[in-house]
């Protein structure tokens, strides 16, 4: 491992605490001139998954940081003119487009795999690029079928050949329809400028090193390396020339790396009071999360029902600059159901409250209704912030 040197700067707990959340665009006043494109950018990396409940995490990812921003703004951001491309960061994630040439490094470790999960057919691959390249943009069953049987994972050769190609950086997703993924060219998607392989593996690893500690403020090697699912060795290889800072921060085990520019002045500002996904990239690393927050943040959508504890797809309320507690919701005509909601305690219930009132409104939903309270003691006074909030 390379020799590191020591640093020269010490944080609070709290310094730290504030940093990330300035960082990740969750204190000072939202950028709303930049939009949601701003936030992709800012955050570098803004993950997908097929859950919807209020909205996919996508949509609930901007909202967090811009508020009661439309839906129909937040895809349009996304897709139009090719501003965003879908790859495998921190897992399946919305990436700014402009980052395209720094995945070579993924797009070539793709290319030199040796065994997948699924085996490509004879022919497949090029036909797919074949038709593609005289009907595109298409959807896996335009182009034949996505899959053999009714089984999630049992692709079709089609699918096979039309993944592996996107894997490889010949073909795009140019937009969700239905959330099913429309598939294009690279060539005729991406802008012809940045359309290349040629940054080598040190220089596309440096770039998001550096990107992971600007979105992250302040963070553990581990912290980096799990931001775009680096390896320990590779973020070893280059952060010393990454232009991040060596910090100590009070109570963290671990040395850890700050983006200088978030040093250079003290975080200020109005905190933002939201529900976040459960894959917000703010508590995407449960170990950080329980360090930063004191919070311990587990998606349970995965977990046999009788074991979950907090629900199905418990979002964490953000308020103050802290973790409050949690909210399992669902949605009913116009209500939204908190499911289960769990609370630190009596002070966390107006920030509960306004939290729950102003998703209902993002969502176009009236009323607000509550099924179970952990402590129960804080239904009422729950329900009488809503009640006023609600009109």
């Amino acid at each position: 491992m390379t020799t590191l040197p020591r640093p020269t700067t010490t944080l609070t707990a709290d310094d730290a605490r504030r940093i990330v959340l300035r960082a990740q665009g969750l204190l000072g006043a939202p950028d709303r001139r930049a939009g949601v494109r701003g936030v992709l950018r800012r955050l570098g990396a803004v993950q997908l998954d097929t859950i919807s409940v209020l909205a996919r995490s996508h949509e609930l990812v901007p909202y967090a940081r811009l508020g009661a921003v439309g839906r129909r703004t937040v895809e349009a951001a996304y897709w139009t003119d090719t501003h965003a491309f879908e790859y495998w960061s921190h897992a399946a994630c919305l990436l700014p487009i402009e980052e395209w040439p720094y995945f070579a490094f993924r797009r070539r470790a793709y290319r030199d795999r040796p065994h997948w999960h699924h085996e490509l057919p004879d022919g497949a691959y090029d036909q797919v690029i074949k038709q593609l390249r005289a009907e595109g943009p298409l959807t896996a069953t335009e182009l034949g079928g996505a899959k053999k049987t009714n089984d999630w994972w049992d692709w079709s050769g089609t699918k096979v050949a039309v993944e592996r190609a996107l894997m490889y950086g010949e073909v795009v997703c140019v937009e969700r329809r239905g959330w099913k993924r429309v598939y294009d060219l690279a060539e005729r998607a991406v802008p012809a400028a940045l359309l290349h392989d040629e940054l080598d593996d040190t220089e596309c690893l440096r770039r998001l090193v550096r990107l992971a500690g600007e979105a992250l403020g302040v963070g553990t090697r581990a912290d980096i390396a799990d931001y775009h699912r680096l390896k320990a060795e590779q973020v070893d290889s280059v952060i010393a020339d990454s232009g991040l800072v060596p910090v100590e921060v009070e109570g963290w085990a671990k040395p850890a790396w700050a983006d200088p520019a978030a040093l250079a002045a003290p975080p200020r500002g109005r905190h933002r009071t939201t529900l976040l996904s459960p894959f917000d990239s703010l508590i995407w690393e449960r170990a950080r999360t329980e360090r930063v927050f004191g919070f311990t943040h587990r998606l349970e959508a995965y977990v046999p029902k009788p074991k979950r504890v907090h629900g199905y797809f418990a979002m964490p309320v953000l308020a103050g600059g802290r973790l409050v507690g949690r909210v399992d919701p669902a949605r009913q005509g116009r209500t939204l159901v908190a499911r289960q909601i769990t609370l630190d305690g009596p002070k966390a219930v107006p920030a509960v409250a306004q939290a729950l009132a102003e998703a209902a409104s993002w969502v176009d939903c009236t009323d607000v209704r509550v099924e179970r309270m952990d402590p129960p003691e804080l239904r009422e006074p729950l329900t009488r912030e809503l009640a006023v909030l609600l009109g």
